[in-house]
């Protein structure tokens, strides 16, 4: 389901919270009794402050951006563009922020002094890139963290795999991995109240005109249609699984 801008809106509230959320496990990953390199994001007096990568601007980078700035963290994030939106909030953040765009060199440059990356890539209805490879965690720090809030989309890093709140994290290659699936499960009150005041208004219409008609009336709505009498209706989902695209009409 898209809004007039082509944006996600019934991704956004869980899109926001896991990106804050992913900045609190992190930050509780890097302590070193969780095996992490025992770096405060904050620093102290006469101490520098944590490097935090956010791979992604969106709505997952620029929640987990913020809440990092919050915590006194030094931010880097890569981004395929350099919108606006992004411009304006570096312009708000000039001491502890900057931007660049997302490329290997720039990845690869940045791994090195980074103690937590988030990453927040997001591909709409297809599998997230893989942004980071097994062989670019040899440039980072031991005891460093990725975070891949893009897990539920296949995640962006090679050596990511799906965990569970009750066993979060693995290591490869000194680097600890945060990939749980689902993370906004783990605020299950908040996460209800933000899913359900997006989610509101598209039960109502449904349940008022039906979905067939829903659909017709609201193209927004009928581009969240993925599947339709055992076909698959969502052209990018389509080719994520390689399936044949089918058009739908009523």
């Amino acid at each position: 389901i898209t809004d007039n801008n082509n944006r996600l809106p019934l991704l956004q509230p869980m899109s926001e919270i896991a990106g804050r959320m992913s900045i609190q496990s992190g930050a509780h990953h890097l302590e070193k009794t969780q095996g992490g390199s025992g770096v405060l994001l904050s620093g102290a007096t006469g101490v520098e402050s944590a490097q935090v990568l956010v791979l992604g601007g969106g709505v997952v980078g620029m929640n987990a951006a913020k809440v990092a700035l919050g915590m006194g963290a030094q931010v880097i994030i890569l981004n395929r563009s350099l919108s606006k939106r992004l411009t304006d909030f570096q312009q708000q953040h000039t001491s502890q922020l900057s931007i660049n765009l997302s490329s290997q060199a720039n990845i690869e440059q940045q791994l090195e002094t980074a103690d937590l990356v988030i990453g927040a890539a997001l591909v709409a209805g297809a599998s997230a890139p893989k942004l980071i490879t097994r062989d670019m965690l040899k440039l980072m720090k031991k005891g460093s963290v990725l975070a891949d809030v893009s897990i539920d989309q296949g995640g962006c890093f090679e050596t990511s795999k799906v965990t569970t709140h009750d066993k979060p994290t693995y290591v490869v290659d000194d680097i600890i991995h945060y990939c749980v699936g689902n993370m906004p499960g783990a605020v299950a009150q908040t996460a209800t109240l933000a899913l359900t005041n997006a989610t509101l208004p598209y039960i109502l219409d449904i349940a008022n005109k039906g979905y067939q008609q829903a659909m017709l009336d609201n193209q927004n709505l009928m581009n969240g249609l993925n599947i339709y009498q055992g076909r698959v209706a969502h052209q990018a989902v389509a080719k994520s699984l390689n399936y044949q695209h089918r058009s739908i009409s009523f």
